[in-house]
């Protein structure tokens, strides 16, 4: 994950270095969303299972945890890449960044809230 996340990385900043934002249009704008996106998403994940694998003692079990922080990684990073649309277009302010942190946090409730097997089934 910590390699994927780092090409993403490089493919972002080859999109910076070498897009021109005033002639690219919309394919340049998608390109530099989407290649930070990636980017994002393979960090806040890799981060997120580092911070789970030193919480969580149980070498076995920790990889059980990969597929949550992958999850909440592309959750994070879809609110970072919403807010940076939204102040790209001047359309964030205080009130819309705490709605859109508010819509991350019930989405990630409602997907916790909605699994089929509780802790207990995953330590075994």
């Amino acid at each position: 994950m910590f390699v994927g996340a780092l090409i993403c990385w490089l493919a972002w900043g080859f999109v910076i270095c070498s897009i021109d934002p005033t002639d690219a249009g919309l394919i340049g704008f998608i390109f530099f969303y989407l290649s930070l996106f990636l980017a994002l998403t393979g960090t806040f994940s890799t981060i997120g299972f580092l911070v789970r694998k030193k919480l969580v003692k149980n070498e076995e079990a920790v990889f059980h945890h990969v597929r949550h922080t992958f999850r909440q990684g592309i959750f994070f990073s879809a609110t970072v890449i919403a807010g940076l649309i939204l102040l790209q277009e001047s359309l964030l302010t205080w009130w819309n960044g705490i709605l859109l942190v508010l819509l991350f946090i019930l989405l990630e409730g409602v997907v916790f809230t909605n699994r089929k097997y509780n802790n207990k089934d995953l330590a075994t």
